[in-house]
């Protein structure tokens, strides 16, 4: 299976990866909601533990839709998948341990570190718009440290983008054919 052919299957298999950025966006809103109503350490529980829950909700999401929710037993870009994630892991750890010194960082940290993560999926997906999310994730975490944003702006800006770029892709597949086929990768 060649680059291209692994990358339509994985865009086939995950609705684009949309249903993982609504997911995603419903997290870090609830996480928001979270540190304006109970506490900074709450809602980074929130968004710890719905993190757990953002690839086996996704995958229910895209069978919703219609999609498998899961591709090709020999597809190569698997592993680039699995190891993103390790990614998320040592910056979920970075933030956690920044959390209890200095936890206005928390949110402009994991804001850094998934849009390092999303920068991965333009290879996974073949899709330039996952350069683009990634990009306005980092800026958002960067202006957060150096203006030292509260953190509920901070969440509330990882919650809007990932939303709004979720309607961008959902409507991508859509406009293609007014079904679920796919769009040709860029």
């Amino acid at each position: 299976m060649d680059i291209t052919a692994a990358q339509q299957d994985m865009r086939a298999g995950y609705l684009n990866g949309a249903t993982g950025l609504l997911v995603s966006g419903l997290v870090w809103l609830a996480a928001t909601c979270c540190v304006l109503l109970i506490s900074m350490q709450a809602s980074a529980l929130v968004l710890f533990f719905g993190g757990m829950l953002i690839f086996p909700l996704s995958l229910m999401l895209a069978r919703a839709f219609g999609c498998p929710g899961k591709h090709s037993a020999n597809n190569p870009l698997s592993a680039l998948a699995m190891e993103s994630t390790v990614v998320l892991f040592m910056g979920l750890l970075i933030a956690f341990v920044m959390l209890f010194s200095q936890p206005w960082l928390f949110y402009p940290l994991m804001l850094l570190t998934i849009g390092v993560r999303y920068l991965l999926f333009h290879t996974l997906y073949g899709l330039k718009i996952y350069w683009l999310i990634g990009i306005v994730l980092m800026a958002g975490g960067a202006a957060g440290m150096f203006i030292r944003l509260p953190a509920y702006l901070s969440a509330g800006y990882g919650a809007l983008v990932e939303l709004v770029f979720c309607v961008v892709l959902l409507t991508t597949v859509t406009r293609s054919n007014n079904s679920l086929t796919l769009p040709k990768s860029e």
